[in-house]
């Protein structure tokens, strides 16, 4: 018997829901019954959602005040939203507090700041509302596959701060007895360790694995060239922060026995697809409008043609964020296969990548270490690691005005260390090209593992 398991559904989350009145089961419960919507239920729920969030928009938030008529919105939200001009992450970070509404303070918002897959990290706030709503998307998604809120579960990720703190007790029963989870390092997956971590698997027995899609593929491929097996049955392994291209994903089955399910969502544009159990990828409308646009003219495209992703978040009157372009290059369907759920389909996505470098004694190391190497500079506007081979690795910087030669100095040193090579060529750059999805790749390797 799994007593943390019965202990985070009869104790954690009713005291959070009566000390902390958080809303996660409420907000999951109601996303179960619009799944017995009509596809008219649908867009009317969401009609409401997009008028209450555009008039509150152009009274309460600077960088939409009267940019629109309150009697356009009332006609047709759906129309006066496509009045409102893209929002590329660039526009926002160049003035973040003209998006904050006026009737809430910071102090009230939790801070959050994207894994910066683009190169440019972006700081944003969120209010309990949002997070909470983004979480019971999630749980969701899973619950397609019967996977629930309390299920043990094993998390290949971290970031340095997550990382600093594994050994941490306060930290380990957090996870432990908290959320029913381990955390193995996604930074480093060694061969050495690969025995470690198959014990903690084995002996924990989680009933689902949940990770970096690159991460997940790393790791499948330790288990394929260690021929080790899983002992035990999987509800899923649960790809998430990248594209699951084919052969991850048929590596990941083959090495964990069990299906793949693709978790599609940004920090800051929540969860925004979630894979059903007829392999589709099921918009979250309950929460956002998603809309395909031409990567260029940002016009509204078709049906099946591949475009950015623009998303509006329905719930986030704290600092709303109206067509926002999260980067990726998708398409839209309203074919539902056989689940019949009233919920748009996203196809085709080319989602961030984070590549996996190797250092010498031939250890994994996350794409994600070397965005937190750079992430918090002061100094670095844009950049791009290239590791061309083994011994050899450019990095690429597009300096800020708060440009230190030190700074710099001291990331090649954490790299090269991290690494363990010599040779770090640094090229200064105006401007770092974007692939096709308007995305800077900040982690590139040019050769085979």
């Amino acid at each position: 018997m799994d007593i943390t398991r019965y202990f985070i559904r009869y104790a954690v989350y009713p005291y959070m829901e009566l000390k902390t009145g958080n809303k996660i089961r409420k907000y999951l419960n109601q996303l179960k019954a619009t799944e017995k919507f009509s596809e008219n239920q649908m867009k009317s729920l969401q009609e409401k959602k997009l008028r209450k969030l555009l008039k509150h928009c152009i009274h309460h938030v600077p960088a939409y005040k009267n940019q629109l008529l309150e009697a356009e919105i009332e006609k047709d939200p759906f129309s006066a939203l496509k009045a409102f001009p893209v929002l590329t992450k660039e526009t926002f970070m160049n003035q973040p507090s003209k998006y904050l509404s006026d009737t809430v303070s910071k102090q009230h918002l939790v801070k959050n700041t994207t894994g910066g897959s683009t190169g440019e990290p972006v700081s944003f706030y969120l209010d309990r509302h949002t997070i909470e709503s983004f979480e019971a998307a999630r749980w969701r998604g899973l619950s397609w596959h019967g996977i629930k809120m309390h299920d043990r579960s094993v998390m290949i990720w971290g970031s340095p701060i997550e990382l600093s703190r594994l050994n941490s007790k306060k930290y380990y029963l957090k996870e432990r007895f908290l959320r029913n989870r381990l955390v193995i390092p996604a930074y480093q997956l060694n061969p050495s360790q690969l025995q470690h971590y198959m014990t903690i698997i084995k002996r924990f027995k989680p009933q689902y694995i949940y990770g970096y899609a690159s991460a997940l593929y790393a790791f499948a491929e330790l288990i394929h060239k260690a021929q080790v097996d899983i002992d035990h049955t999987l509800k899923g392994v649960v790809s998430t922060a990248e594209t699951l291209y084919p052969h991850y994903r048929k590596s990941i089955e083959k090495a964990f026995k069990t299906k793949v399910i693709n978790e599609y969502g940004a920090r800051d544009g929540g969860i925004i697809a979630y894979e059903g159990v007829d392999g589709q990828m099921y918009v979250t409308a309950e929460n956002l409008i998603l809309e395909i646009v031409d990567p260029k003219s940002h016009q509204s495209l078709e049906q099946n043609e591949s475009g950015s992703v623009l998303v509006t978040d329905l719930n986030n009157l704290s600092m709303p964020r109206l067509r926002y372009q999260v980067g990726d290059i998708a398409s839209l369907s309203y074919n539902n296969g056989a689940s019949h759920l009233p919920l748009p389909v996203l196809t085709n996505i080319e989602g961030r990548v984070d590549e996996m470098f190797v250092s010498k004694d031939g250890t994994l190391i996350h794409g994600h270490f070397f965005n937190h190497l750079v992430r918090n500079s002061q100094g670095i506007k844009q950049f791009q690691l290239i590791q061309h081979d083994i011994d050899h690795l450019t990095l690429k910087i597009v300096k800020n005005e708060n440009y230190s030669k030190q700074e710099v100095e001291s990331i090649v040193k954490s790299i090269t260390k991290r690494l363990q090579i010599e040779k770090v060529t640094i090229e200064y750059c105006s401007d770092i090209p974007k692939s096709k999805s308007g995305k800077i790749r900040y982690a590139i390797r040019e050769f085979s593992i």
